[in-house]
């Protein structure tokens, strides 16, 4: 059995992977520009599992499947591959501040204790104590995931595609798709500016550009750019204590330790102001200099960090329904969407291919 994927950031990557594993099963993955490209380069990889608000439901389930997954995949992906991938297992520290109401986070701690994972509340005074170079003035406290995690993006989904590619995937990059072709049989004909590409399963893993792909089907899934701005800044020694080093957030604003004093710092969420998804989003300076602000402000000593890079993204955010799309394009039984992942999509790349898997049946 033929599988042709659509799109080669870290969801394409994965299911991918996922399918590299079954035997017989001929998977294809063609994608327009380089891997780990657009969202997939612009995101920051700080998964959030278990310190989601998430009581239930499947979204829930799919971040700490994604979280239980990694878990397992990185250290496998670097045997198998060789590549070093930058892994952060020290969890996630969420600030909470003046206003908010503490006993949400104690409740969803009770929650988390049953269903099998832990989440810690922090006081004033605990905080003070570990991370002494946070500024606490607004702070009332915190709360503590340890079973969260955070990824390199571009590296995982570099990874993902040399073990896929030595599980006997191919992969075809700088190759557009120009039409997507439905064939009586139920099968597809993929035509690329490198040729025709015979399917019986198609996955569309191409997040912005999964719109086009699926307008020419007579069946548009409208996914919309929302950019993303971060940079990453070289310190002159470590944040703290050098062997406490998790991911540190509050209000939206994520401090995401590199290792080598290095930080990445971001990320800014700025929608289109024209409504026209053709019309190609800048990035606001003056957000990302708000951002790197509020970071400033969290944490003083930031305002000695040297920027190394800057960088964004589009992350790609479905319209009028929620993230992700992962289910079989209306009319289409062999047509898969695995896309619009929106913020969400190293975290819940994992589920995805999983699901994937499921509806290919395999």
């Amino acid at each position: 059995m033929r599988v042709a994927i659509v799109g080669c950031g870290v969801v394409g990557a994965a299911i991918a992977y996922e399918l590299s594993d079954v035997p017989g099963l001929l998977v294809t993955v063609v994608e327009q520009h380089q891997p780990a490209q657009h969202s997939t380069g612009a995101a920051l990889g700080v998964l959030m599992g278990a310190i989601s608000q998430k009581l239930k439901g499947n979204n829930l389930r799919m971040r700490l499947f994604g979280i239980q997954r990694y878990n397992e995949w990185v250290p496998k992906l670097e045997i198998d591959t060789g590549r070093r991938i930058l892994f952060n297992q020290q969890g996630i520290l969420r600030l909470c501040f003046e206003g908010e109401n503490l006993d949400i986070w104690k409740k969803l701690a009770s929650v988390r204790q049953e269903q099998g994972w832990q989440l810690k509340m922090c006081d004033r005074a605990f905080l003070a104590t570990n991370y002494p170079h946070l500024n606490l003035e607004r702070v009332i406290g915190a709360i503590y995931s340890p079973g969260d995690r955070q990824v390199d993006p571009t590296a995982l989904t570099l990874a993902l595609v040399a073990a896929g590619q030595q599980n006997g995937v191919t992969f075809q990059f700088n190759t557009p798709v120009t039409q997507v072709l439905p064939q009586p049989d139920s099968t597809i004909q993929l035509q690329t500016s490198q040729g025709a590409i015979a399917a019986d399963w198609l996955v569309i893993a191409a997040g912005i550009g999964s719109t086009a792909l699926t307008t020419q089907l007579q069946q548009a899934v409208d996914i919309r750019p929302v950019l993303g701005q971060a940079v990453r800044v070289k310190m002159p020694q470590p944040l703290g204590n050098p062997a406490l080093q998790p991911v540190i957030t509050g209000e939206d604003v994520h401090l995401v330790p590199l290792g080598n004093d290095e930080y990445w710092i971001g990320a800014t969420v700025e929608f289109s102001d024209f409504g026209d998804p053709a019309i190609a989003l800048q990035p606001n300076p003056a957000l990302l200099e708000t951002v790197m602000q509020q970071a400033i402000a969290l944490c003083p000593a930031l305002q000695h960090a040297t920027i190394q890079h800057q960088w964004y993204g589009l992350r790609p955010r479905p319209e009028g329904r929620p993230a992700p799309i992962i289910e079989p394009l209306p009319g289409h039984s062999h047509i898969l969407l695995a896309t619009g992942h929106y913020r969400n999509g190293v975290l819940l790349a994992p589920a995805t291919a999983a699901k994937v898997r499921e509806l290919v049946g395999v």
